[in-house]
């Protein structure tokens, strides 16, 4: 009887843990100053010229996206670059991957929203924050995305869906990541790192860790209502995988003393882009440093009741460890 009382124990602990399936609900406080976002389809406008005057035209109106999309300074002048851009308006096969994405990119409205919420909470944290233009475009796989403060531009041909005959030339993996539902949490992300203060002089593992553990924090902070899998990149079952063996992965940091690892070849093993974290277990997926560094500072919102800013405004990441009491949930 003991021993069934204790397995229902942990099941309803284990439980408690994972988010509940119910609706969320966004903060209509944060999305008080809400504004609307007009996103412009370039690639329409690009596709609809019959001639290099009409790309040229394209690129005074645009003078923005001309510069650091087209890389207008490489080119002797307009002209050759209006001429280029004709070339690549005329080639089948670009038409083709631009009728895909047409097809699939029909209706963005989804896409509009997810971006007017965003903005709103964004402003919402940060006052001085300003809604940069919005621009759509098929680059041919040159460019998945471009965000700056003033201006970001998609490239929707990065985000058909995975199975879709155009694919850009990345490793599965990571390919399939690039998806409709992955993309507004990717701008975030990128936004991410303009509040994201870090300590230059250290290089250390734990410091890597805890700056994409903030970043993380950023994303669902902005993106309350999207779901952990669509914020990391891992599935659902590589996120219950990783909080199952939680304290299994956790003793590999601390039993190979890696927190304070600079070697930057070491450094990689845990926090770049890989199938795998081989050094823990094939099974483990890539990147598990930035999901602990998560959970860290996940602990360490919970622990210090900051807000958003002040959270980002730590650059201490040796601090923020010590102070965030972090155990693993089975240590717990």
């Amino acid at each position: 009887m003991r021993s069934q009382l204790l397995i229902l124990a942990i099941l309803l602990f284990l439980f408690s843990c994972k988010p509940a399936d119910t609706t969320c609900t966004l903060d209509e406080d944060r999305l008080a100053g809400r504004e609307a976002l007009d996103i412009h389809r370039l690639e329409q406008e690009f596709f609809a010229a019959t001639t290099a005057d009409e790309l040229r035209f394209l690129l005074e109106k645009y003078p923005e996206v001309a510069e650091k999309v087209m890389e207008r300074d490489t080119y002797p002048n307009a002209d050759s670059l209006a001429q280029e851009l004709f070339r690549a308006n005329q080639d089948s096969s670009f038409q083709a991957l631009n009728a895909a994405v047409a097809k699939e990119f029909a209706d963005i409205s989804d896409i509009k929203v997810e971006l007017e919420q965003a903005f709103a909470y964004l402003k919402s944290y940060y006052p001085d924050f300003k809604t940069p233009k919005v621009y759509t475009y098929v680059s041919g796989f040159g460019i998945d995305l471009l965000v700056e403060e003033n201006m970001l531009v998609i490239g929707l041909d990065y985000f058909l869906p995975k199975d879709h005959a155009f694919q850009p030339d990345l490793p599965k993996y990571i390919a399939d990541r690039y998806e409709r539902k992955y993309l507004v949490p990717m701008i975030v992300l990128a936004m991410s790192s303009r509040y994201n203060e870090i300590d230059p002089k250290d290089n250390t593992l734990l410091a890597e860790m805890i700056y994409y553990g903030k970043a993380y924090h950023f994303v669902k902070s902005i993106l309350p209502c999207t779901s952990d899998q669509y914020l990391i990149g891992y599935t659902p079952e590589q996120i219950q995988s990783c909080w199952d063996n939680e304290d299994v992965i956790w003793a590999h940091f601390i039993e190979n003393e890696l927190l304070f690892e600079t070697n930057p070849f070491e450094i990689r093993k845990y926090i770049g882009e890989a199938p795998s974290t081989d050094a823990i277990s094939p099974d483990a997926p890539g990147r598990i440093g930035r999901w602990i560094g998560w959970n860290i500072v996940e602990e360490y919102a919970v622990q210090q009741d900051l807000s958003l800013p002040e959270l980002m405004r730590e650059a201490d990441a040796k601090k923020l460890f010590k102070d965030s009491g972090y155990r693993p949930r089975a240590e717990q």
